[in-house]
């Protein structure tokens, strides 16, 4: 069974780990969530998931300042996973446990370490004292610091690639 948002919360608090979750109506997109700007301070994300076009390898999630512009191709051959292909929303909820425009790095609580290869922008995890993702719903966003979010995630076995973009 997936986590649920309110586990995942209890599991950041439990671990000590600040955070704060905002709710608000599901955003699907970079451009909806903007209207949420002025009350939520910090980085704001974009999260791809992405898998080896030939081959039987990891999947890829990605997590990107939202602004950064980047072919799907160019990121994978970044983060060492070759030339890669959108997943489907079939793989994205079996992997993940989070339906399409909710795609978060927060899904790796449900992710089998080793099935998934984590990258996230380097600007992100080190440029902002909070970055905002989604709490496993898109009805929220949960604002923490990005060491936070990279310890954590090691916490349930994955650890994150920071990747930089010339």
């Amino acid at each position: 069974m997936p986590e649920t948002p309110e586990g995942l919360l209890a599991r950041l608090a439990a671990a000590g780990i600040a955070a704060e979750t905002r709710h608000h109506p599901p955003v699907f997109t970079v451009v909806e969530s903007r209207s949420l700007r002025g009350s939520l301070p910090g980085g704001h994300t974009k999260n791809l998931f992405l898998k080896p076009a030939k081959s039987d390898g990891p999947f890829l999630l990605a997590t990107l300042e939202e602004e950064r512009q980047v072919s799907v191709n160019a990121l994978g051959r970044l983060a060492g996973a070759g030339k890669v292909t959108m997943a489907s929303a079939e793989e994205l909820v079996a992997t993940l446990g989070v339906p399409p425009g909710s795609v978060t790095p927060f899904g790796l609580v449900n992710a089998t370490p080793g099935t998934v290869r984590f990258a996230m922008d380097r600007h992100l995890a080190q440029g902002f004292e909070r970055i905002w993702v989604h709490p496993l719903t898109n009805a929220a966003s949960t604002g923490l610091a990005p060491a936070d979010l990279l310890r954590f995630l090691a916490g349930c076995g994955h650890e994150a690639a920071l990747l930089d973009f010339g």
